[in-house]
């Protein structure tokens, strides 16, 4: 008899089917459209002179762009893993997986997360929930899931308003902030914190500098809203009219970069969230931000084929180029200290 799929596994089904055939978007934009570049007419530079390597976590990047985390637990996933890998390792991008939650509690799942031998030379990133540490989670089951996949780092998402919506969500937060300072200190790797679509304000960036965090993704809105998806996964009325109340909800990805960049200067900072070319990333670049990542982009054309991918990370870390090319950036540094106009 072949073993019923675990409620985590289903879970993850309806959001990769929501995602690619529903209509998931924030009511709010990232932000990013109401800033602008200084054009510079006479760059005194040569285009193929811009840079768009730097470091991150003892390795070189290509270029400030990663791939969201965004799935696994299922075949499906699994296929969609080993395309944007395959894509990740030929661009030299980091890529995070989706929640290995559904491989703590069935290991036969693991191998839709286990990327490594498609990526042997990429940043990855291992996820998990950071609220599950207060339902039974352990620094030692964060320690598996970074062994599960070999990865350079590990993940802990924040996604208090999508638990919120979601029938049976984990809404219990309190005391997770001492939790998450645990599994910075046990674990080897660096630990990254992330929301999922609604931002990470001042006071949190605070906080979780002081527990440890070595980075942050702010996921602002913008781009997906996980209370949209829920909505589609709602079972009653009651339950679809409260997820899509919160429609607008959120702090915008460009709010978000420069609020977490003033809490924690010197952290390295991921924009995600809404953003969808590289002119995007480049803007959250010059905002304060060390790297932009996308995820429903890159879904979208992995479900296409893997010739999409590629060409969608050709074409952004073409636009980041030109961006930093138009503007007098030579590198990322020097983008970094441009001042952008804003409406």
């Amino acid at each position: 008899m072949a073993k019923k799929p675990s409620p985590t596994s289903n879970r993850k089904t309806d959001h990769i089917r929501i995602n690619l055939t529903e209509r998931v978007q924030s009511g709010l934009t990232s932000g990013l459209e109401a800033y602008h570049f200084p054009h510079q007419a006479l760059p005194e530079l040569d285009l193929e002179e811009i840079r768009l390597e730097f470091h991150l976590f003892d390795k070189i990047v290509a270029a400030p762009l990663f791939i969201s985390s965004m799935t696994g637990g299922t075949r499906e996933a699994g296929k969609i893993n080993q395309v944007l890998a395959a894509a990740a390792q030929d661009a030299g991008i980091p890529m995070g997986v989706g929640s290995q939650r559904a491989a703590l509690e069935d290991p036969v799942l693991a191998a839709t997360f286990q990327v490594r031998k498609t990526a042997p030379d990429i940043l990855l990133f291992a996820n998990l929930g950071g609220v599950q540490l207060n339902y039974g989670m352990t620094p030692d089951d964060c320690q598996r899931a970074v062994d599960m996949i070999e990865a350079d780092a590990l993940i802990l998402h924040l996604n208090p308003l999508q638990e919120a919506v979601m029938p049976d969500g984990n809404t219990r937060f309190s005391g997770l902030l001492a939790k998450i300072e645990a599994v910075c200190k046990t674990l080897p790797v660096p630990v990254i914190a992330k929301e999922v679509g609604w931002g990470i304000s001042q006071k949190a960036a605070r906080q979780l500098l002081s527990a440890g965090i070595a980075a942050i993704d702010v996921a602002g809105a913008g781009g997906t809203s996980w209370s949209e998806v829920e909505m589609h996964r709602a079972k009653s009325d009651q339950q679809r009219q409260v997820a899509s109340s919160f429609l607008n909800w959120g702090i915008p990805t460009a709010d978000s970069i420069q609020l977490v960049r003033q809490a924690a200067p010197e952290l390295p900072l991921f924009a995600s969230g809404g953003l969808h070319s590289g002119v995007e990333i480049a803007k959250a670049i010059a905002l304060g931000a060390t790297m932009g990542g996308m995820a429903g982009p890159f879904l979208k054309a992995a479900a296409d084929s893997p010739e999409e991918v590629r060409q969608l990370i050709q074409r952004i870390k073409r636009e980041i180029q030109i961006s930093m090319f138009a503007c007098g950036a030579r590198d990322l540094e020097a983008l970094r200290k441009i001042q952008l106009r804003k409406d």
